[in-house]
């Protein structure tokens, strides 16, 4: 099981990448948090890395960096091993390409 303390150090790393792609493009907190649609306080709170932070919130954010795409990496689809190696060993099936028959 993963530790509380490893999700609260990646929340707070996640918050301060978020505060340094906002300084980095020179917005106020309170441009940014209209922006995204939260308020000052909630964008503070993103910021430090607090986990009550509603996850839309964040997606907002993602969206206002231009970096929404990044998020359907989080949970993409898996390939069990099983269904890697019968991808493998059973080659793709090809059709036979018609020959026009000599008249």
């Amino acid at each position: 099981m993963i530790s509380v303390d490893y999700v609260n150090q990646a929340l707070v790393a996640l918050g301060a990448r978020l505060r340094a792609a906002r300084l980095e493009r020179n917005e106020p907190m309170a441009v940014f948090a209209e922006r995204i649609g939260v308020s000052v306080p909630t964008l503070r709170d993103m910021e430090r890395g607090s986990a009550t932070v509603q996850i839309g919130s964040w997606l907002n954010a993602l969206w206002a960096l231009d970096r929404i795409g990044e998020v359907s990496a989080l949970l993409a689809e898996h390939e069990s091993l099983i269904e890697r190696a019968k991808r493998v060993r059973s080659p793709a099936r090809r059709r036979a390409s018609r020959v026009p028959r000599p008249a």
